[in-house]
């Protein structure tokens, strides 16, 4: 059981048969009145979001995900393919079931696929992976003032904003949990 007072972001339980992870969450201790504790949950199963308020004591039974390294191989245009490192068994997943994991996807990139139950619902990249610029704009002379972004796209198809400097054929670092350039490697 862990209590209300104890949600952190990522954290997953049950509640009314359901499982659901904490998206956001936010202490609230008014001048008048008790403490409560603001959420917003994703239903893992269904992806549905949603918004509940908790009393900080009240408690909630903690839900047992498995967690599973494993590594991407290939997709045939439907479905994606992973393997178990440690059985070798293939697990077709579809692309609703990789969600953003999608934009940072590479061959034999090592991911954790994550389940409840036996059921997949998500599939975790790494904190920071590395991808090849496919396209940008050329950066002009003069265009230098601080922080001065373009737009660029990865060799998944992924389309962020990146520095002036970067251009194509360059290989960036990017945090998966923003979606944000990190630097040039």
């Amino acid at each position: 059981m862990i209590s209300a007072g104890d949600f952190r972001n990522g954290v997953t339980f049950e509640m009314d048969s359901q499982v659901y992870k904490i998206v956001e969450f936010q202490h609230v201790k008014p001048g008048k009145g008790a403490a409560f504790v603001r959420t917003k949950l994703k239903n893992v199963m269904t992806g549905a979001v949603l918004e509940k308020t908790f009393n900080p004591t009240e408690k909630v039974q903690e839900a047992q995900i498995d967690r599973k390294e494993m590594q991407y191989l290939y997709n045939d245009g439907e479905m994606y393919y992973f393997m178990d490192n440690t059985t070798y068994e293939q697990l077709p997943l579809s692309k609703e079931e990789l969600d953003d994991t999608l934009n940072y996807l590479t061959d034999n990139m090592n991911v954790t696929v994550v389940s409840y139950k036996g059921k997949v619902f998500g599939v975790e990249a790494p904190l920071f992976v590395e991808l090849e610029i496919t396209y940008t704009e050329p950066g002009f002379k003069g265009n230098t003032s601080t922080g001065a972004t373009k737009p660029a796209t990865t060799e998944t198809g992924y389309e962020l904003q990146v520095p002036l400097f970067v251009e194509i054929g360059n290989r960036i670092r990017i945090d998966t949990r923003t979606g944000e350039y990190m630097e040039r490697v």
